[in-house]
């Protein structure tokens, strides 16, 4: 494409006046760029690649697209936001990919990689060629990617999803995180159907106030548009147990379809029941009655399920169907994950890393524990801080046994990230275990018949991050080294 081509899309850009080579990529990264490459300085929160401009046009790179003036042997376009001018080139040069996908945005707290996976699964077995993004990986038909970030940036995530139209692609389900709804990483990605699972406290050290965090989560619902095209008409799937999704009703015009448990949806669950092999629920909807009898465990699953049905009737899946595929399902990696090396008692790795998700975790758990309840749990480091004496009083409060221990601490020291959870339960029964491996062995060495061992926070995880290296650990095969050597 060349590049007044790829400019014109930019308003008030005066693109003739520069020379008009051939743009054969569009890169962000100066280590990635190749000769034709026009090369976005984006200013992350650590690193500025303005400052790496000259690498890139060393590199190839043909124009440089900055936030200020550079002196450069080639065209530097200004202008005033590149992170929003990389969204709007980023689907230009891709060929707006995402129009030519049915896109399921997927935001909230808790809940959306599993909510994800189960829609995924649904519009799988109704013979879709389905693509998925998320914490876990990117997933285009049978083939797996690894992801850094939940969602990607904007020239990722168009990029993949051009790859995804050239593979046959029809259905993509993706989680949207808060940041990434800030910082505009979706902008331009063309949303039919958005969910919300709920929002509870998590990433304060970015939004600062929970006011801001709802706001966040809201744009999703906003950005899906403001016009009813028969033909792509775009829903917004609500959980109605949740006070927030008073405010996105507000903020959309989309059709909406909303669920719940405990007050009245368009899909409501009722006469839940509950075993530690799965749950039977009834579900109302507009469609008559429906028993629901699911492999998944807990509250938070009957959630993420209704939450998938309401995406699978927004995708034009029939209840029925829905429902089958639904019923399944076995779980999803590290989210109530069972740990089965031949113990009598049971082990379950969650990635609940909320003061929220803990304690849904554990409220679970004790509804079918036949033995006591221990909790290995910590907090990451670099991240909010206000939630560690919460997810301690969480851990007492509805275990019998807490054990403190290390989740990823990045940067800080892991025995100041343990007193500040301590903080929040002091003279209360627990344990501190500072080595994440000690403490996971110890809750294996203590544990009796019947009882129930929750490793918490890391999930599907297969690093520790301690300082600024990764570190090979997973929390199911620590387990499972610790039962055997028990």
């Amino acid at each position: 494409m060349k590049l007044h081509t790829l400019l014109s899309q930019l308003p008030f850009i005066d693109y003739k006046a520069y020379d008009n080579p051939e743009i054969v990529s569009i890169e962000n990264d100066n280590r990635k760029v190749v000769q034709g490459s026009l090369f976005v300085c984006i200013k992350g929160l650590t690193v500025d690649a303005h400052d790496f401009a000259e690498s890139a046009v060393n590199n190839g790179a043909v124009s440089v697209l900055a936030e200020r003036p550079l002196d450069l042997t080639v065209p530097v376009i200004v202008v005033e936001s590149t992170r929003r001018a990389l969204s709007v080139l980023s689907d230009a040069f891709y060929g707006q990919p995402s129009h030519k996908l049915h896109m399921i945005g997927i935001t909230g707290t808790n809940g959306k990689t599993t909510t994800s996976h189960i829609i995924e699964k649904i519009l799988a077995d109704a013979g879709k060629q389905t693509g998925l993004i998320g914490t876990m990986y990117t997933k285009i038909g049978a083939k797996q990617f690894e992801t850094k970030n939940t969602t990607p940036e904007s020239l990722t995530l168009q990029k993949t999803f051009h790859q995804m139209v050239e593979e046959g692609v029809e259905a993509t389900v993706m989680e949207v995180s808060s940041h990434a709804l800030v910082e505009g990483r979706v902008h331009g990605t063309d949303f039919n159907v958005a969910v919300f699972t709920n929002l509870t406290q998590d990433h304060l050290d970015y939004h600062k106030t929970m006011d801001e965090y709802q706001r966040a989560k809201g744009l999703l619902f906003a950005q899906l548009g403001n016009t009813y095209d028969m033909a792509k008409p775009k829903f917004a799937v609500l959980n109605m147990d949740d006070e927030a999704s008073k405010m996105y009703i507000e903020s959309t015009s989309a059709h909406v379809i909303t669920y719940g448990i405990d007050n009245s949806a368009n899909l409501h669950a009722k006469n839940i029941q509950m075993t530690a092999n799965g749950t039977e629920f009834d579900l109302e909807s507009p469609f008559g009655v429906h028993k629901v009898s699911m492999q998944l465990v807990g509250k938070f699953s009957v959630y993420n399920v209704l939450a998938s049905l309401g995406a699978a009737l927004a995708s034009g899946i029939s209840l029925t169907n829905a429902i089958a595929s639904i019923e399944s399902v076995t779980g999803v990696a590290g989210r109530f994950e069972l740990v089965q090396a031949g113990q009598d008692f049971s082990v379950i790795v969650d990635y609940s890393h909320t003061p929220d998700s803990l304690e849904n975790a554990i409220t679970t758990i004790r509804q079918f524990a036949k033995g006591k309840i221990i909790v290995v749990v910590g907090c990451g480091g670099d991240r909010d801080k206000t939630k560690r004496p919460l997810m301690a009083q969480i851990a007492c409060k509805y275990s019998d046994t807490a054990i403190f221990t290390s989740d990823n601490p990045r940067s800080e020291d892991p025995v100041q990230i343990l007193k500040d959870m301590e903080a929040g339960v002091t003279g209360q029964n627990y344990e501190i275990i500072v080595d994440r491996k000690e403490a996971i062995y110890h809750a294996v060495q203590i544990a009796k018949t019947n009882d129930v061992i929750l490793i918490a926070g890391k999930g599907h995880e297969t690093y520790q991050l301690i300082g600024d290296k990764s570190y090979d650990f997973d929390d199911r095969e620590v387990a499972k080294e610790a039962i055997k050597g028990r």
